[in-house]
């Protein structure tokens, strides 16, 4: 059943959701506050979009046009109406289809800013998967895998361009590996913890297409206080907060 909401902290957008989908978290918020935008970002890509939140909460940043490419027909409608609910359909361009195929057709090294919230876990047939398809996709690597996230980046992004990755901390070797091998140099590393004390849940990376070596590991984030509300330092990404 579709709903609209304010997306996450920002009181003047509003999402399109349906709880039978794969409903956005607070990855999708975390990744383009944490992302570095170039002051002469031309285009930026959203890889895997969903329904919109990472494209939104982006075009409250810059003034460039964003394109956001996901496979599954009735997430990729929802990500159109969020789109136009929000008046942005002359920044933000949704196209529904594989980005195996939708890159074939995009200029390579066309855009300076590459952002993905992948599937984050590797499918087998013997994977336990959500009975919703929806769910499935976005959370198993059923269509889209992390080399091929990081390949097709490679390709379209131009150099010293910029790719912002949310993933699972356990999986920091395989993408530190992966961009490494696609010319894409890791420059910031940020690992966020639901409390003080507990172990990492979130990664967040960012590359250059063919960057110098250097990378920076940025402080711990801590999302939630004791009593469940969100820190000051996750509130700091909300608008309007």
């Amino acid at each position: 059943m579709k709903v609209k909401n304010y997306l996450l902290g920002y009181k003047n957008l509003y999402i399109y959701q349906d709880k039978s989908m794969f409903l956005f978290s607070l990855d999708s918020i975390l990744l383009p506050n944490f992302i570095t935008l170039p002051r002469k970002t031309k285009k930026i890509l959203d890889i895997g979009t969903g329904n919109a939140p990472i494209p939104l909460i982006l075009s409250t940043k810059v003034d460039c046009p964003i394109l956001g490419v996901e496979i599954q027909k009735e997430v990729a409608s929802l990500a159109k109406e969020s789109v136009a609910l929000n008046h942005l359909e002359h920044q933000i361009t949704i196209i529904e289809g594989d980005i195996k195929e939708v890159a074939k057709t995009l200029e390579e090294g066309s855009f300076d800013v590459i952002t993905c919230n992948p599937p984050y876990f590797k499918y087998q047939e013997s994977s336990l998967v959500n009975e919703s398809d929806y769910k499935t996709i976005a959370r198993h690597e059923v269509f889209l895998n992390l080399e091929q996230v990081i390949s097709i980046s490679s390709k379209l992004l131009s150099t010293n361009g910029v790719f912002g990755l949310v993933h699972r901390p356990e999986r920091l070797l395989d993408v530190l590996y992966l961009m490494r091998k696609y010319q894409i140099e890791p420059k910031r590393i940020e690992f966020v913890y639901p409390h003080p004390g507990e172990e990492a849940n979130i990664l967040l990376i960012e590359g250059r297409k063919q960057g110098r070596p250097g990378l920076k590991v940025l402080p711990p984030l801590y999302t939630h206080q004791e009593d469940g509300t969100y820190t000051e330092e996750v509130k700091k990404y909300f608008e309007n907060n």
